[in-house]
């Protein structure tokens, strides 16, 4: 029932707008700024299958970043589409089990202002663990660092999909609709906008994290999700105890609540919860209690045996910033902890430092000195030490480069040893998101050497340079670097094909159209899109396997200009904007023909017939006639 209440409200609240964007009714005169959606949470608007929360305290211990994920499958999905619908009862297109583009774009224009009023069921309290009954400190949305977005609401390519510009007053020009009754999946998300910092905030705690508190959440309604919170590093910081209460009672049998230590030491508390709608209205909380009080026992991280023998190179890319030294993956398996464990390394050398992130990759800030001797050790989020330690040397064991600019074919990169190791052996590769290019490999010893990296399969644009390199006595050094190039793009290439008599284009049987066939390739390997324009008229409807394309063009427009003579621009599109054109003239096919003047009267007397010349004339006039009917 709350949720149709819901859906009443934001009804009214979108009859304050027009689907042009217009903040001032006609009818009512109000202004968007009277949304007002509080007391309402997201379940009240959407029934999802499954969500994921992910709410990051920051460092300031006063806001919070709430990242949302729901997913709405087919029987739900079209539920939400629906209910879309019905908020815009009264406004034209609305409420008529379709859900257009101009309805999404108009739920976007209100959705961070609706969302900033309502409940994010988040509450904090310091001191003594608590479970309610006392005044929360509770996490409140900031309206200008939210951002929305939804995939599928209006499914593309769906079957029934029509446009509906034009088919209602203010519909805008690129209007397309579903029926509501669309089954297609959708997904609903809330993050934070791009130029923002965070999308909730909260009274700072006193304590930032450095006494007992408590997190509480209402999860009523909430049918099926996994929420994620994780907390600054605060040095033994740990989760006590948590409990699930329905309507004040314990039952631990809906959800479970689990401790994650991160490996640079903080802590992440992962909740997993349901709610049978079933038991509405039952009111169903989650607490959790967070201390920094050490644990009566804990056990002391061991060294697994498959970390790097002592005086190991840990090679890593120099360049006066904090770069990744070793990654998550590599030192997974060099130790374990009953809770989590992480390096502590302490260099012998001025400048150096190391520390772990949340991903579990050890960052390392050179000094001016070439490389850096450290001593590690392994350590837990309570402080526990290993004594025994292992000393490893960091350092980048070559230097690339390589002229900056743009290249088409192959790229030349320059590699110099630094004499970290004796040989080296290299892997160069050109790199983009999409993937590598061809490798090159080479054996670096104590020269420095030049070689040529190919480009074939790269994209036109900017790409990076990928390394692998190994040598005795080294971890493995996988590494990408930016050196300023770009690939140039070379325009597709359009080919026409030819008849056995040397003409390009075949004529239908009742030659009021002709097609055209050929190739086009990309030597960069890209997508073509292929158009063609013959008297002012430009079609794209082109079949397209691999290479082989062909095309058919009607006359009728020509025919109607009084042209005789199709003159048809070929254009191929790359997937960068290049574009490539190909000009095919067909002449008129009775332009061969003879239709020199005969002497009617005499072939009138011989057969009673028209001549053949006035034949072809008759039917070329009526062709046009015809194709002009049509037209």
């Amino acid at each position: 029932m709350k949720g149709r209440f819901c859906t009443i409200l934001l009804a009214l609240l979108m009859a304050t707008m027009s689907m042009t964007s217009t903040t001032i009714a006609e009818d009512s005169g109000r202004q968007m700024d009277d949304v007002d959606c509080s007391g309402y949470t997201f379940e009240d608007l959407f029934e999802y299958d499954n969500a994921v929360f992910m709410f990051q305290i920051l460092d300031d211990w006063a806001s919070s970043d709430l990242y949302a994920n729901s997913w709405v499958n087919e029987t739900r999905a079209s539920v939400v589409r629906d209910n879309l619908d019905g908020l815009f009862e009264g406004f034209p297109g609305g409420n008529n089990s379709w859900i257009s583009t101009d309805e999404r774009d108009a739920v976007r224009e209100i959705g961070a202002k609706c969302i900033a009023d309502m409940y994010t069921r988040i509450g904090i309290r310091e001191g003594i663990p608590h479970r309610g009954g006392v005044d929360w400190n509770d996490v409140e949305f900031v309206e200008e660092g939210i951002g929305l977005e939804e995939v599928d609401l209006i499914p593309t390519g769906h079957p029934e999909q029509r446009s509906c510009a034009g088919r209602y007053a203010l519909a805008s020009t690129d209007c397309e609709e579903v029926p509501t009754s669309a089954t297609n999946n959708l997904e609903i998300s809330m993050f934070v906008k791009d130029d923002q910092t965070h999308n909730t905030r909260f009274n700072k705690l006193p304590n930032s994290g450095e006494s007992d508190f408590t997190v509480a959440m209402n999860v009523t309604n909430i049918t099926s999700a996994t929420m994620m919170f994780t907390f600054p590093y605060v040095e033994g910081m740990r989760m006590a105890n948590w409990t699930i209460l329905d309507d004040g009672v314990e039952d631990l049998s809906s959800g479970s609540i689990e401790e994650i230590f991160l490996p640079d030491g903080s802590v992440r508390v992962s909740v997993d919860i349901s709610y049978d709608k079933a038991d509405w209205p039952m009111i169903r909380n989650i607490f959790f209690d967070m201390t920094t009080s050490p644990p009566e026992t804990n056990d002391v991280p061991q060294w697994t045996g498959n970390e790097p023998v002592d005086d190991t190179i840990i090679p890593m890319l120099k360049d006066g910033s904090e770069v990744a030294a070793i990654s998550a993956e590599v030192m997974a398996d060099w130790a374990t902890d009953n809770d989590a464990w992480g390096l502590d390394c302490q260099f012998a050398e001025a400048g150096w430092s190391s520390r772990m992130n949340s991903a579990g990759e050890l960052l390392v800030t050179p000094g001016s000195s070439e490389s850096g001797t450290a001593t590690c050790a392994i350590v837990d989020p309570y402080g526990e030490t290993n004594n025994l330690t292992h000393t490893w040397r960091f350092g980048q064991p070559a230097t690339f480069s390589a002229t900056p600019g743009e290249y088409s074919d192959v790229v030349t990169i320059n590699s110099e040893p630094t004499l970290l190791v004796q040989n080296l052996a290299v892997s160069l590769a050109a790199t983009q998101l999409s993937g590598n290019g061809p490798t090159s490999d080479i054996n670096l010893g104590s020269s420095a050497s030049s070689d040529t990296v190919s480009l074939s399969g790269l994209s036109p644009g900017a790409f990076m340079i990928h390394i692998m390199a190994s040598s005795p006595g080294m971890l493995d050094w996988e590494v990408t670097i930016d050196l300023s190039l770009e690939k140039t793009n070379t325009p597709a290439v359009i080919s026409v094909d030819n008849n056995l008599d040397g003409s390009q284009a075949t004529w239908s049987s009742d030659k009021f159209s002709f097609s055209l066939s050929g190739t086009v390739i990309d030597p960069d390997g890209g997508e073509v899109t292929m158009s063609a324009t013959m008297c002012g008229e430009t079609t794209t409807s082109f079949s397209q396997t691999g290479i082989n394309w062909d095309v058919s063009l009607s006359i009728a427009k020509c025919v109607a200009d009084g042209m005789t003579q199709y003159d048809v621009t070929l254009s191929a599109e790359d997937s960068v904007g290049a574009i490539t054109t190909y000009d095919v003239s067909v002449p008129d096919p009775y332009a061969a023909v003879d239709n020199t003047p005969v002497n009617v009267e005499n072939t009138n007397e011989e057969s009673g017939l028209p001549a053949p010349g006035m034949i072809t004339s008759i039917l070329v006039i009526l062709g046009a006639a015809i194709i002009l009917r049509k037209d």
